[in-house]
């Protein structure tokens, strides 16, 4: 190669070469600040794409997991309420017995009647005022207008009509029932309710009209629901009599929805967990028009206590079941979480002892090129030699 002035071919390598490992060991330093494998789309396009994509999966199962330990927390205030209201109702039951019992005169049943009376307002008081983050938990009840002097008013010996369930008004005439009573069907009562049929019967050989006992629970089915709704009868109540249907106008709900989002999706059945919380209210467990003022009465409530009580075992081992589930819903979201978050760390973050090791080879590269670039801008020095 000749040799000149005008053009150094060494020096033009050497600064391709150096600017080439300059831009390799900043693009390797980059890497190292970050802690990630890809900076930009064009590291490796794919695993950007995949890898965000997993890592939006994993912000969401993270904040899922959240929301089911929250949902566990809210069950667990619902069923604290329903322990308490379940002590309250022992207490009832015993003032109750206590009052059917003729060895006290009416006036210290007047007394007990007034304990009783305070524990039912505290009942619906922790109704209304349970709730977790200013959302009632356990208030509410459907309300109904049986009728006072109708043949399924009070007066005629239906105490009370509660609903126990999830039972929507929201549908057209849904906020109505009708329900009748024919002897002819061995004692059944029939209520229909948005389409459903819920039946139950009351007849048996000692309740002929004569031998009625002091309260009776009947409660009322329909095949295809857990749903049902109890029926409080006194004594009163003619057993023989073939009563025609009565309507009954609706309102309320007797249970809480509430839905919690456990997944990333928006599929209802995968992503979703519904759960159902039964009011506690005095008027959804049927003991809301009771007292103890005579042996009477207080047997009809002994009755409808312990009718109540039963309710709120079921309330509380459904609620006990949905927090089980929503814990271990919370423990496969942590297990997924732990995977996903692998499989995006294997796609985007940088093994940083491999990257050291070639961020130290293109530092050598870089130091080495600059001193060859200075020996080789020192070669054309060779030619002024030449004109000595």
């Amino acid at each position: 190669m000749p040799l000149n002035v005008i053009s150094n071919f060494a020096a033009n390598v050497a600064n391709r070469n150096l600017a080439m490992n300059d831009a390799a060991a900043t693009n390797s330093l980059a890497k190292l600040s970050a802690g990630s494998r890809v900076i930009s789309a064009k590291d490796d396009a794919a695993a950007l794409a995949v890898g965000n994509r997993l890592a939006a999966d994993v912000a969401g199962l993270k904040q899922a997991q959240v929301n089911a330990g929250q949902g566990v927390s809210m069950l667990q205030i619902a069923d604290g309420a329903m322990s308490k209201v379940n002590d309250i109702l022992q207490r009832m039951k015993t003032l109750s017995v206590q009052a059917g019992s003729e060895q006290i005169s009416a006036t210290e049943r007047t007394m007990l009647n007034t304990e009783y009376t305070a524990l039912v307002s505290e009942i619906d008081r922790i109704s209304s005022d349970t709730e977790f983050a200013g959302t009632k938990l356990v208030d509410g009840a459907i309300a109904h207008n049986a009728g006072t002097t109708g043949n399924m008013g009070v007066q005629a010996g239906v105490l009370s009509i509660s609903f126990q369930g999830n039972f929507d008004l929201t549908t057209a005439g849904a906020s109505q029932a009708s329900i009748d009573y024919a002897s002819s069907g061995g004692g059944t009562f029939t209520l229909t309710h948005d389409g459903a049929t819920f039946s139950g019967s009351l007849g048996s050989d000692t309740n002929d009209g004569t031998a009625m006992s002091t309260g009776a629970v009947v409660t009322l089915s329909s095949a295809g629901t857990d749903n049902s709704i109890d029926l409080v009868i006194a004594e009163s109540f003619d057993f023989d009599a073939n009563i025609a249907a009565v309507t009954l106008n609706l309102s309320g709900a007797s249970e809480a929805s509430f839905t919690y989002k456990v997944g990333t999706g928006v599929s209802t059945s995968a992503d979703e967990i519904a759960v159902n919380v039964n009011s506690i209210s005095t008027a959804t467990l049927g003991i809301s028009a009771t007292d103890i003022l005579s042996t009477t009465t207080a047997d009809t409530a002994s009755l409808a206590i312990s009718s109540a009580i039963n309710d709120i075992q079921t309330y509380r081992a459904e609620v006990g079941a949905n927090q089980n589930r929503l814990e271990f819903a919370a423990a496969n979201i942590a297990t997924t979480v732990e995977n996903t978050e692998a499989a995006r760390s294997a796609l985007l973050d940088l093994d940083v002892a491999q990257e050291m090791a070639n961020f130290t080879s293109k530092q050598i590269l870089v130091q080495a090129g600059v001193a060859m670039l200075s020996q080789a801008n020192q070669l054309p020095q060779n030619l002024l030699r030449l004109l000595q």
